[in-house]
């Protein structure tokens, strides 16, 4: 006898949720595409001049037992850089000028918070007994990002707020279970690639998630009350 309960699958043979994503990645993507392109110039630009003119002694971040048990591994460096094609993922999914706005200004805000504590309080990670000469595929990024802007990690705090807000898109459109946690694989390999690649220990990576979740929440809680008070203006 056919059993006629279905089990969910965690990726729908369907994938119903591909072609409403497919329009959302064509809506005002020119527009997108600028404004993303433009706030990450903007960033850089800022964040270079930032790690130039510190207003204090840069101080470097002690190890921990993880950063000991992860150790070095260059292989991870893919994953590290993956962070701007990650954080590029969320935008393109929205179609409500609310919630674009919105995400537009808490990486602002993201961004204000986190480059303003590398100003007052620079830090840096150690060498940690790398011969860095061996890994020339590191060079442009150990040269550009030498001291200063390690604690709380940037590339952490923007990779959890990214994740929190991909996955609030994933669920509107109806993405499988197994999606869903690929999205947040994709951001937690992003967090273990920072220490692997030697760029951050493990105290910039908790500074980092505790920025990133802080204004994550915040966004999330705003849309909650911008969605409520839009009903209630509707009803009316």
């Amino acid at each position: 006898m056919r059993n006629t309960r279905e089990t969910p699958l965690l990726f729908p043979l369907h994938s119903g949720w591909l072609r409403p994503a497919g329009v959302r990645l064509l809506t005002w993507w020119p527009v997108k595409l600028a404004g993303t392109a433009f706030g990450m110039a903007l960033f850089f630009s800022v964040y270079f001049w930032v790690l130039q003119h510190p207003l204090a002694p840069v101080t470097i971040m002690p190890l921990t037992a993880v950063d000991r048990w992860i150790g070095f591994q260059p292989a991870a460096l893919p994953l590290y850089l993956s962070l701007w094609l990650y954080v590029i993922l969320a935008p393109a999914l929205v179609v409500n000028r609310r919630e674009l706005a919105s995400g537009g200004l808490a990486w602002v805000a993201l961004s204000v918070i986190g480059l303003g504590i590398f100003l007052c309080w620079p830090t840096a990670v150690g060498q940690g007994g790398v011969d860095w000469t061996q890994y020339p595929h590191f060079t442009f990024l150990k040269s550009v990002d030498a001291a200063g802007n390690a604690c709380p990690s940037l590339h952490v705090a923007f990779a959890v707020f990214t994740a929190v807000w991909l996955g609030r898109s994933l669920r509107e459109l109806g993405a499988g279970r197994g999606v869903r946690a690929l999205n947040w694989l994709w951001g937690l390999g992003i967090l273990y690639s920072t220490m692997a690649t030697g760029q951050h220990v493990f105290l910039d990576v908790l500074a980092g998630m505790a920025l990133g979740a802080l204004v994550a929440a915040v966004h999330l809680r705003w849309l909650r009350t911008a969605a409520r008070s839009a009903d209630s203006g509707y009803r009316l």
